[in-house]
Order: structure tokens, then C-alpha cells, then sequence
């Protein structure tokens, strides 16, 4: 079994994502840590070394890699979904969620988060442009995530949430 959990940056994908590896009992992957111990470089690094359509070619040709392995609980990054056909191959080789948070919430987890400064995407704006850009990528990316076969919506998605509807596919 294959699940690949997608949805804007601050979702929820990487701990909802462990918490469902654990009761799968199948191993997790984080798309973008699977990526810097390929590179050896952060994303931060990647991003303003190599550029945005190195990192995005890289971070495709990686989730092919994975889709190759048997069980994993897949956190991507936030646009994977968006680049290279990926969604359609992780529509093929697994499962794909949608975690849809409230834009709202995002921008506060965001906001509140000790790391943002080390994400290329957020780091350096004020709250306000933090909110503008949210919407603004939320907006560019919904057509993507919308492919997923089960989306969830609200605040607060549970593993067990979604153990229950994997379980309704079967």
C-alpha cells in the first residue's frame, strides 16, 4: 500500500503522515528529507543554489524512486502535486489525500512555526503577506490537489480519519 499525503505547506502532511505510518505499521517518508539526504543539501540550499526547476525536476524524479517501493506513507512537499505529471503517477502507484485546511489555519500554523525562516517559500514575510501568499498558492495549486482520490477537509484530520476511509476503498 502506497499513500501519498498532499496539501499546502503547514497541512499537517509530515505529522498526520508518521502518526499513519505507525498505526499502517508501514514505514513513512517525508518527500523533501528523502531529497536532501539525496543532495546532501537542505531545500533552503537547493532552492537558492540550484533554483526552483532544478529542485522541482529533482523532487520528480525521487517520487518515482519511491513509487517503487512496496509500503510508505508519503508526506510531499507542498508543490509536488503541481509539477511533472506527478500527481497522475501518484494517482497510478497509491492512494493520494488532500489534507484542505482552512486558509486561516494555515497561515497561523505558518506564522507560529520556529522553522519558517529556513522555508524558501515563506521565509522573510510579515503575516499579512504570509496570508496573501497562502491564498495565492492555494489558488494556484487547488486544480492539482483536487485530482486526489480522498480529500479531507477541517483543522483537525486524524490518522484514524483516514485508516476509516482507506478501509471504505477496500
Amino acid at each position: 500500500m502506497r499513500i501519498f499525503l498532499i496539501g499546502l505547506i503547514g497541512s499537517g502532511k509530515t505529522t498526520l503522515g508518521k502518526k499513519l505510518a505507525e498505526l499502517l505499521k508501514i514505514p513513512f517518508i517525508d518527500l523533501d528529507e528523502y531529497i536532501v539526504r539525496k543532495e546532501i543539501q537542505s531545500v533552503s540550499e537547493i532552492f537558492a543554489t540550484k533554483g526552483e526547476d532544478y529542485f522541482r525536476e529533482l523532487e520528480a524524479k525521487c517520487l518515482r524512486e519511491i513509487c517503487q517501493f512496496k509500503d510508505a506513507v508519503v508526506a510531499t512537499g507542498g508543490g509536488a502535486a503541481c509539477f511533472h505529471d506527478n500527481m497522475a503517477v501518484m494517482n497510478v502507484a497509491g492512494v493520494t489525500i488532500f489534507l484542505d485546511v482552512p486558509l486561516e489555519t494555515l497561515t497561523e500554523r505558518l506564522w507560529h512555526q520556529p522553522q519558517r525562516e529556513q522555508r524558501p517559500m515563506i521565509a522573510g514575510k510579515t503575516k499579512a503577506e504570509l496570508g496573501v501568499f497562502v491564498k495565492e498558492i492555494h489558488r494556484s495549486r487547488l486544480e492539482f490537489y483536487k485530482e486526489a482520490k480522498l480529500i479531507f477537509k477541517g483543522n483537525d484530520i486524524s490518522a484514524n480519519q483516514i485508516i476509516y476511509l482507506l478501509d471504505e476503498l477496500d
